[in-house]
């Protein structure tokens, strides 16, 4: 059986299919998650606050491409392939797409080019039920006004109709007059628009690199509606006294969208600071302020999201992320939560390389919901006999690999097979404990050998009934003992739960010690006990503890799983 989000879905599914698909239309805004755009439906300026249908204030998260000009190498990505992943694998709710205008390789040399590569993005992001920042991606738009007009008719009269749309007409004015120079140029263009589609979010940029919003801010454009102001940072470079800009222009009653942020220094290179990204993190989440992160793209240097020579077509992984992008994609991923911090990593993984299970390339019969595990993020569930879902990985050498998988299943009995070459090699097999439910997590796993090199892997599923949210694959030493397979009577093992003062852990015998760690909700370590082999129960005191939801580590034969508990 597969869960819906509110339920578990009937055995006899199978026997309804026919039935069922001809409701999914009718079904699916209460039974599958829904997409962003569906969620929020057209954005409008409130204040100095973007707020959704419902007018409540709505901050999204998600990614820019790099400038489209032909021959500079962003533009391989702008392909269907590229938004599939960002909103499956980095819950992405928003995708910038920089075509740029005056440079070589731009608009107003391939403005055909160009406007296709455009098309080709908004057409995926519509589809996905993402939003979409149409931009403008010049540094003296002022000078090609009348193209930009042009340009942004055509894409008023092709999506204006959708709420997905977003129009940023001018990505970074340089030291420019905003009231002479750059305001002028906006209503012009604003007016286009606005002669087309009446209501969908404008986004103008400010002087200085789209950082002087508070001069924008003290002469604002009021001939048309919905209009906010593009503030760009990089968190290397820029640091309180910007923010001490954005917080004027937020007092002046205007609102900002950071259209294009960065990790590193404002060249887009140099050291990646992570403190800095962090305290911008922070008063995006306090002030409510959407943001896309700079780029999406594999040019060799600190900004971009992805490794040199990372193939358009590929199928990614997160093993194919740089520093800047793994940073990032732990942002976006858990932008709707309520902490202000970076969310831990993956329990029970160690230094092993983590795949999200929803970052697939293909997939037969899966799909994906919100989690509520560790980390969030996106499980892939409604799992049945002979799915599957493919990825492709570096394995950096030959030889025996400890694989584990983050599962959740109410009843058990399901069963993980590790293949290649569809399906006709095994590299093993484990299986998926009753954990009580479908957002219950605990960590099983399995020890195979793998050759070296890139390439394909695909967890099969010869018996459903579980979610996964994430495998991972680290190599065992020479002569270590990872266990071939958790044993399920580990998995879900503790007792009583809940626990008001002592928790009990039953562990298999060994001839190894047992490491126990216990976490809070946050992520911070609480507890933490080496104990002897010999497979008695551990006793861990548990009565000073606040209370609320732990997870539990236990690592016993080289293998590591996680369980949760209720302190009350």
């Amino acid at each position: 059986m597969k869960q819906t989000t509110s339920s578990q879905t009937p055995a006899w599914r199978a026997g309804l299919g026919g039935t069922l698909l001809a409701l999914g239309g009718l079904l699916s805004g209460s039974v599958l998650a829904q997409t962003p755009v569906q969620q929020y439906g057209l954005l409008k300026v409130a204040g100095n606050k973007i707020v959704d249908k419902n007018n409540q204030p709505v901050s999204l998260a998600g990614n820019s491409l790099f400038w489209s000009n032909d021959g500079w190498g962003g533009e391989k990505y702008y392909t269907a392939n590229t938004v599939s992943w960002l909103r499956n694998s980095w819950n992405s709710k928003v995708v910038r797409v920089a075509m740029g205008v005056e440079d070589s390789g731009g608009y107003i040399s391939n403005p055909t080019g160009n406007r296709q590569k455009v098309k080709t993005m908004v057409d995926a992001a519509l589809a996905q039920g993402l939003y979409v920042i149409i931009d403008w991606h010049s540094h003296h738009a002022e000078s090609y006004q009348q193209q930009a007009i042009s340009f942004f008719q055509d894409m008023a009269r092709s999506y204006g109709a959708s709420p997905n749309v977003i129009y940023e007409v001018y990505n970074e004015p340089l030291q420019v007059s905003w009231s002479g120079t750059i305001k002028p140029y906006a209503e012009a263009v604003a007016g286009a628009i606005r002669a087309i589609d009446p209501d969908n979010l404008i986004i103008v940029g400010t002087p200085t690199w789209s950082q002087d919003v508070d001069v924008a801010a003290a002469d604002p454009i009021t001939r048309y509606p919905n209009i906010a102001y593009t503030l760009h940072f990089y968190a290397a470079t820029h640091k309180q006294s910007l923010r001490d800009k954005a917080q004027t222009a937020l007092n002046r009653n205007v609102a900002l969208f950071v259209t294009e942020y960065g990790t590193t220094e404002a060249s887009g290179n140099g050291y990646i600071d992570a403190a800095s990204t962090q305290e911008w993190m922070n008063f995006l989440r306090q002030k409510g302020i959407s943001h896309a992160n700079w780029a999406f793209n594999d040019k060799g240097e600190a900004a971009s999201a992805l490794k040199p020579g990372t193939s358009p077509t590929a199928a990614w992984s997160d093993n194919y992320l740089t520093t800047s992008g793994s940073l990032v994609k732990g942002y976006i991923q858990n932008w709707n939560g309520t902490t202000t911090t970076p969310p831990p990593p993956p329990p029970g993984t160690g230094g092993a390389t983590t795949v999200q299970a929803e970052s697939y390339h293909t997939m037969s019969g899966v799909q994906t919901e919100t989690t509520t595990d560790a980390g969030g993020g996106q499980n892939v569930g409604w799992l049945d006999a002979g799915d599957w879902m493919a990825y492709t990985v570096d394995v950096p050498t030959a030889g025996s690999y400890l694989i584990q998988y983050r599962v959740a299943s109410p009843g058990g009995g399901g069963r993980i097979s590790l293949e290649q070459n569809a399906g006709t090699i095994q590299r093993g097999t484990v299986s998926v404990p009753a954990t009580g439910g479908w957002q219950n997590w605990t960590t099983v796993s399995h020890t195979v050998t793998l050759p070296a090199g890139r390439q394909d892997i695909a967890i099969g599923v010869p018996a459903g009934g579980y979610n996964i949210n994430w495998w991972s694959f680290s190599k065992v030493a020479t002569g270590s003992r990872a266990a071939l397979e958790v044993p399920s009577a580990v998995a879900g093992a503790l007792y009583p739960n809940p626990a008001e003062s002592q928790l009990n852990i039953q562990v298999a015998p060994g001839q190894e010690s047992v490491q126990v760690a216990v976490f809070n909700s946050r992520g911070r370590q609480v507890l933490a006990r080496t104990v002897a082999a010999g497979g008695k129960p551990i006793q861990l005191a548990v009565a000073e503890l606040e209370a609320g939801i732990y997870s539990v580590q236990v690592t016993q034969n080289g293998a590591t799983t996680t369980h949760r508990f209720v302190k009350r």
